[in-house]
């Protein structure tokens, strides 16, 4: 873990202490929209318009914010149109790094051992953190996006006009874009961020205040998923796939990595359905791994885990039936 000041590189942990020991996320810094005829879009510059092999992709497997990402590039059809790199799960002094031995951990555009130097060369004084997602120009040489929410929305209609493309499928649409919107804030302040301001909480006030409000929206996740299939309007939309990356990495490490361990999401019988029956989605296994997943957090995070030991458990089962297809 660490961030660039000024361009060059210091391995440091998250400053706490100015919270009273409250995680606070650091805001996404590049904020350009691709968009279909590359007008601009709400935030940035114009100028990035949606085009086959301009854009390439950097992501870690393990990141669940960048696994959203992969979720729509696979289900869209968009893999023959945006290449892309994956970096190592083990993140320690010099951040998300590659391997050049390895074929899947390769920086495929640039051939760099660390993501902080495609950071810097797209903004050689950069200074924050390093993160992934991250949506790379190769036709303006910069960064587009690393606001995964963002990127997902982009993946979901610019391309739309390509070859191969999913039109049919429509994760935002106009309908239901104030419920998706208002289902997702809560989720991401209680969830998939609530379990990183847990885990990363410095002061045991600031951890039980993230715990409980976890426990308020699974509980709360759990009572809508006991009568409908899918978060919201009867079908699969972003709000879905933004909570099944946080759900899909509970069990095997938030519930005893971050200390969320009231309950494991198995012991939710609505929630570990609806987990079974996204990841059947054809398509969607082939982005979970599990493997560098666990290594990621166990190894990456000294803080929370000094001897680096991956745990070998717990079993996971997502293939059993999930018995959701009579919900509307």
């Amino acid at each position: 873990m660490g961030l660039l000041i000024d361009g060059k590189w210091h391995d440091k942990w998250y400053d706490t202490d100015k919270t009273g020991g409250k995680f606070e996320r650091e805001a996404a810094r590049f904020r350009n929209w691709v968009t279909a005829d590359g007008s601009p879009g709400p935030d940035g510059e114009g100028g990035f318009k949606a085009e086959s092999g301009r854009y390439h992709l950097y992501v870690s497997m393990a990141c669940p914010w960048a696994h959203r990402t992969l979720i729509f590039r696979k289900l869209k059809g968009l893999e023959k149109h945006i290449s892309v790199s994956v970096v190592h799960p083990d993140m320690v002094e010099n951040g998300w790094e590659f391997r050049p031995d390895s074929e899947q951990h390769r920086d495929h555009l640039h051939g760099f051992r660390f993501m902080h130097q495609v950071y810097t060369k797209a903004a050689p004084e950069y200074s924050g953190r390093v993160t992934v997602p991250t949506l790379w120009d190769k036709k303006k040489e910069t960064i587009a996006s690393n606001e995964s929410a963002e990127i997902i929305r982009m993946f979901n209609s610019a391309f739309d006009g390509l070859e191969g493309v999913r039109t049919d499928l429509d994760f935002y649409p106009g309908e239901l874009q104030e419920e998706i919107d208002s289902v997702n804030a809560r989720v991401y302040d209680t969830v998939n961020n609530g379990v990183y301001k847990a885990g990363f909480a410095t002061a045991q006030d600031k951890y039980e205040e993230a715990y409980n409000a976890l426990f308020d929206s699974l509980d709360w996740l759990e009572e809508r998923l006991s009568s409908q299939r899918y978060l919201v309007g009867g079908r699969l939309t972003e709000a879905d796939w933004r909570l099944f990356t946080t759900l899909i990495r509970f069990d095997a490490v938030y519930y005893s990595h971050f200390k969320c361990n009231r309950q494991r999401i198995s012991d939710f019988p609505a929630l570990s359905a609806y987990v079974r029956d996204l990841y059947q989605v054809p398509g969607v296994a082939e982005t979970v791994d599990i493997n560098q997943i666990k290594r990621h957090y166990y190894v990456s995070q000294r803080t929370i885990n000094p001897t680096q030991i991956v745990p070998v458990g717990p079993e996971l089962d997502f293939d059993s039936p999930h018995g959701r297809e009579s919900l509307s």
